[in-house]
């Protein structure tokens, strides 16, 4: 009888001790997750390796074909963080002089593609690609297509829509062609100003909180990388994980986390 009450006991104990796992389990699941993109790595050194040190996995959306953008993915590899290629899409409202590696609505696929395959390959290490300006190409699925194509071609590339345009459909070609993917919900420094950069970082947190996972990007700017350098140490405090791109991308594609359109803000 003693014999049997131990036993008992011992399937009571195991079952509480399982329940807990379980519960501390769905409690890490649950925890408030971002990662961090810094765009337009390339031109300026300096900047450039200022944020590569930047603490935790931030990842860095190299320019392709620019005269810093090897070396500074070289250190950015070395140091154990993702690089993009930050790939040139052309915009509705962009009247500059043409960026290497540009992609414009009147290219051939075989056009398209020949100048892919050149911007990739001058970005080392690149794990993904998304999109440097793009509010023009990005609302067409031919071209987006095209671009989906290319990325599934090369074995196991992410893609982060930039999300320059509400009328992208960028996310949506990706999902429709397998390519793992995920899209930015905040952008860190539209208005350069410490208290703008310092709001956008706030919104980025709480959209983590509210929906799980939370897409940043940002810019090499001394008043982003100042911010970042205070602020990311400090979110474990408020409960929060930065995590990589990578990771995210994986989450999110898994669990197909999506903002609602009310939440949607382009810059």
């Amino acid at each position: 009888m003693q014999q049997q009450l131990l036993s008992g006991l011992r399937r009571t104990l195991k079952c509480s001790a399982l329940l807990c796992l379980l519960h501390a389990g769905a409690a890490i699941a649950e925890q408030p997750r971002i990662a961090i993109i810094i765009d337009d790595l390339g031109y300026e050194l300096a900047a450039g390796l200022r944020a590569i040190n930047l603490p935790g996995p931030v990842a860095f959306a190299v320019l392709p074909s620019t005269p810093r953008g090897p070396a500074l993915a070289e250190q950015a590899n070395r140091q154990g963080k993702e690089i993009l290629l930050h790939l040139p899409l052309q915009s509705v409202a962009y009247s500059g002089p043409a960026e290497p590696g540009s992609i414009v609505l009147d290219m051939s696929r075989g056009q398209f593609a020949k100048s892919f395959a050149r911007s990739f390959a001058s970005v080392p290490h690149a794990i993904g690609v998304n999109n440097h300006r793009g509010s023009l190409l990005t609302r067409h699925p031919g071209h987006m297509g095209w671009l989906m194509e290319e990325i599934r071609a090369r074995d196991s590339l992410i893609f982060v829509d930039s999300y320059t345009t509400h009328q992208s459909v960028a996310l949506q070609l990706a999902k429709e062609t397998g390519v793992p993917a995920a899209r930015r919900d905040v952008f860190l420094d539209n208005e350069r100003s410490a208290a703008a950069i310092a709001k956008e970082f706030t919104r980025l947190k709480r959209l983590a909180i509210n929906n799980g996972l939370a897409v940043a990007i940002g810019h090499p700017y001394p008043e982003t990388l100042t911010l970042l350098e205070e602020q990311i140490p400090r979110l474990a405090a408020d409960g929060i994980e930065l995590i990589s791109i990578s990771k995210l991308v994986s989450l999110r594609s898994g669990a197909v986390v999506q903002l609602t359109a009310a939440q949607e803000v382009a810059p």
